[in-house]
């Protein structure tokens, strides 16, 4: 499921349409506030795509924030009709900026783009994780043989 999130109510219907129309179930918010209180009520959501101005300038970068911290670990894109040179939505935690208005199959492009790099980083994360575990068993397994010895 993705989480949309925009103050402005026809881009917010609209884009829940379109994504819906391809094949995607999508909720919404209307404000960051909302977003923030559903990420952990309402999800695992697979995508979050957020404004970035709403309640304020930098609302979006709240909403990915809270998104982040979900054990859920979701794709996260900022969405914005205007994009600054030199911001840090990146070091923010964004996966992708995408800028409105978009063309109907460059947004699909992105958002399918999007969720198929993320669940590789995700897979390739897990994959280390267990590498990681897998050493220290095998150090611990050493160790123990060592000591007996």
């Amino acid at each position: 499921m993705k989480l949309l999130v925009d103050d402005e109510l026809a881009i917010l219907l609209t884009l829940k349409a379109i994504l819906e129309i391809h094949g995607f179930e999508v909720e919404t918010a209307a404000s960051a506030k909302e977003a923030i209180s559903k990420l952990p009520a309402s999800g695992p959501y697979q995508m979050v795509i957020t404004d970035m101005r709403m309640e304020s300038e930098t609302a979006g970068y709240d909403v990915i924030r809270a998104a982040k911290k979900q054990d859920y670990d979701p794709a996260v894109a900022i969405l914005t009709a205007f994009p600054l040179l030199g911001t840090d939505w990146k070091d923010e935690g964004a996966d992708s900026m995408l800028v409105k208005p978009m063309n109907t199959n460059d947004l699909l492009r992105q958002i399918e783009a999007l969720l198929v790099q993320h669940e590789d980083r995700k897979q390739n994360g897990a994959a280390e994780v267990q590498r990681k575990r897998a050493g220290k068993t095998l150090t611990k397994e050493t160790r123990t043989a060592a000591a007996k010895n």
